[in-house]
């Protein structure tokens, strides 16, 4: 079901991973940011769309992994917008003839069975100097930077209050960085951080791509918890931090934590035999 979160802006919690797809209000229909996961959900969500006489008049992916390019035929055929370098990256990796069965592999099979296959990763890129997405709504800034995945956007929605961060600023999942597509993956995670956290003095609600919503009174201790676990990535040491470990919401963090500590120590090691 629908939650609204602020005037205008609503979510929809799957039962994957605490995802949350967010639907803004506005003059001739609503914009859907990052649809959903399960089919169900999603036809789930069109009902209460339906039901509210709401349309999609445009659809936006905050970045290109696949739980962020899903969609549904009763969505519609509205205009689905990322950023330049995110169209581009999803559409590099729907571009092979066997695209589909690379692309199953990192789904979970019971979601894999429902995606709607032909309507999956077909964003359209706004040019790199767009600032806001185009649609008519409430105005939209978009955020661009290059953490966790390329092409990555978090989203301002000024006249809301509402900062809808993608898969940063979570309080389930710690940072992940993007260690395939980039030679500075920390100095890279820690300036969009310095981006959000120079777009949160504004906000009222934090809307991540994964966990539960945020205050205002929370903003600051999320951006703060990313750069300490960051930081503490970059020094190699232990994070206190308690979206890994035995209190953990997924016990799986800990080993998404050891993977990131291992492929930077492999980076440091390589850099050093270069240098």
């Amino acid at each position: 079901m629908l939650r609204q979160v602020a005037e205008g802006v609503l979510i929809h919690q799957s039962e994957f991973c605490q995802s949350n797809a967010v639907v803004v209000q506005g003059h001739a229909g609503a914009l859907l940011i990052d649809a959903g996961i399960y089919g169900s959900e999603m036809a789930c969500l069109a009902n209460d769309l339906s039901d509210a006489a709401q349309t999609i008049a445009s659809g936006f992916s905050t970045h290109p992994h696949w739980d962020h390019v899903l969609w549904h035929a009763r969505f519609g055929s509205a205009p689905r917008y990322g950023t330049a370098r995110c169209a581009a990256a999803i559409r590099d990796r729907l571009s092979g003839p066997h695209w589909k069965d690379s692309m199953a592999g990192w789904i979970p099979p019971d979601i894999a069975g429902q995606i709607s296959w032909d309507l999956f990763g077909l964003i359209t890129g706004l040019p790199a100097e767009t600032a806001r997405i185009p649609w008519d709504g409430p105005q939209v800034r978009i955020i661009g930077h290059q953490a966790h995945a390329p092409g990555h956007a978090a989203l301002l929605i000024e006249e809301r209050g509402v900062l809808v961060a993608g898969d940063m600023l979570s309080d389930v999942l710690i940072p992940m960085l993007n260690l395939d597509d980039t030679p500075h993956p920390i100095e890279d995670y820690l300036a969009a951080l310095r981006l959000l956290e120079g777009a949160a003095g504004d906000v009222d609600v934090l809307v991540p791509g994964h966990g539960s919503i945020a205050g205002a009174d929370q903003v600051r201790a999320r951006i703060d918890q990313d750069h300490a676990y960051v930081q503490a990535l970059r020094d190699a040491g232990t994070p206190d931090d308690p979206r890994v470990g035995p209190s953990a919401t997924f016990d799986w963090m800990s080993g998404v934590h050891e993977r990131q500590l291992q492929q930077l120590a492999r980076r440091r090691e390589r850099d050093g035999a270069l240098g």
